[in-house]
C-alpha cells in the first residue's frame, strides 16, 4: 500500500529503494521486518506522518478490477441463500491507509499495523502484524474479540460450537507472503484459503509461488485477483458460499 503514493511523494521515486533499506536495517538489528519498516518510516518522515496524511494517501490506493463492485454483489448472493456475510481485514499494511480507502465501509472490523501518536504525529508502532501474528487475529474473529488489547478474552477456552464465527465458515483471501501461515492454519481448521495473484505480474517467479502454495498444501484455491462478475475468483467464492448455505439447510427452489 505504501508504494503507490506515500513513498513516491516522500522522495522515493523507486519504492524498492525504501524496502532495500528496510531489509538491510532489519538484518543489522536482527529484527521483525514489519516493525522495522514502520520505525524506518518514522525515522525518515516522522514530522510529516499524521493520521490525516495517511488517510489522504489511502483515498488514492488503486484496486484490482471489480473490487469496488464486489461487496454489494457478493453480499446479495449470500443474503439470497440465508447467509449473514461479514468482511474483515487482517493486514501487515497500515490501518491509517486502509481507513482512507473507499471500500473501508464494507468491513466490520480492520486488524492492521498502526502507529501510536504524540501531538498528532506518528511516534512508534503500536501494532505490528506479521506472518504468524495474522493467525492470532483469525482467532479473535473466531471468538468475537474485535480488539487488539484483550489477551484474556482471546486466550479463554470456548467450545468450538459456541464461537461466534466458526473457522469452517471462514474464507481467507491473501495475496502476500505474510498471508501464508494464516492460509494454512485456516485450511487445516476446515475453512477455505484462496491465494490471489496479480495477473499482470504472473512471471516465472510468481508462477513458482503459486505452484508451491498448492504443492505444500497451504492454499485451497489459487486465482487471479480479478473481482469482476463471472471471474474465476467470483465463481470460486460463490461456490464456497453455496456450500456453506447447503450445509446450513438451504435448497434452491
Amino acid at each position: 500500500m505504501q508504494q503507490h503514493t506515500l513513498l513516491p511523494e516522500m522522495g522515493y521515486s523507486d519504492p524498492g529503494e525504501f524496502w532495500s533499506q528496510v531489509k538491510e536495517i532489519n538484518r543489522q538489528v536482527n529484527g521483525d521486518e514489519i516493525l522495522t519498516y514502520m520505525q524506518h518510516l518514522v525515522a525518515v518522515f516522522g514530522e510529516t506522518l499524521t493520521k490525516e496524511r495517511f488517510r489522504e494517501h489511502g483515498k488514492q490506493l488503486p484496486f484490482f478490477d471489480g473490487v469496488e463492485q464486489w461487496f454489494p454483489r457478493i453480499n446479495a448472493f449470500a443474503t439470497e441463500r440465508g447467509l449473514a456475510l461479514e468482511h474483515y481485514i487482517v493486514s501487515s499494511g497500515l490501518e491509517e491507509l486502509i481507513e482512507g480507502c473507499s471500500i473501508r465501509k464494507h468491513f466490520r472490523h480492520v486488524f492492521a499495523s498502526k502507529y501510536a501518536y504524540k501531538d498528532g504525529k506518528a511516534c512508534w508502532p503500536a501494532i505490528a502484524i506479521n506472518y504468524t501474528g495474522k493467525t492470532q487475529y483469525l482467532f479473535r474473529i473466531n471468538k468475537g474479540v474485535l480488539n487488539s488489547w484483550d489477551d484474556t478474552a482471546v486466550n479463554r477456552w470456548i467450545p468450538m460450537e459456541e464461537r461466534p464465527l466458526p473457522f469452517q465458515r471462514m474464507i481467507f483471501v491473501g495475496d502476500g507472503d505474510t498471508d501464508i501461515p494464516a492460509m494454512k492454519m485456516l485450511r487445516h481448521q476446515g475453512g477455505a484459503s484462496i491465494a490471489v495473484f496479480d495477473p499482470a505480474q504472473f512471471s516465472g517467479r510468481d508462477s513458482q509461488k503459486v505452484y508451491n502454495l498448492i504443492a505444500e498444501d497451504r492454499a485451497t484455491y489459487v486465482c487471479p485477483a480479478d473481482y469482476t462478475q463471472g471471474s474465476q475468483l467470483d465463481v470460486v467464492v460463490k461456490g464456497i458460499l453455496g456450500r456453506f448455505a447447503r450445509d446450513a439447510g438451504y435448497r434452491p427452489r
